[in-house]
């Protein structure tokens, strides 16, 4: 077999996910996507926006990062996809 420097890709399948959020919070996602329009000159949904809103959101969060790295046994991937 042979051993490429590239390894097997990941997973990526899409996984659908469906949320409710409050008034507030769909009023902010509503002016940050305006906000994301000014900015870059492109009309994003705030469905499009909010998977790499929460992708940015976990990489900030250096606890989460750490863990995962450290293979804590708070983080099960074995779970991954399934709902709680």
């Amino acid at each position: 077999m042979t051993n490429l420097k590239l390894g097997k890709l990941p997973d990526r399948t899409p996984v659908k996910i469906t949320i409710t959020v409050g008034a507030e919070l769909n009023r902010a996602l509503r002016d940050y996507a305006a906000l994301y329009r000014q900015a870059y000159g492109e009309s994003e949904s705030v469905s499009e926006l909010i998977p790499f809103m929460l992708e940015a959101f976990l990489e900030g969060d250096r606890a989460f990062v750490k863990a995962r790295k450290e293979k804590s046994p708070i983080v099960d991937r074995s779970r991954s996809g399934k709902p709680d």
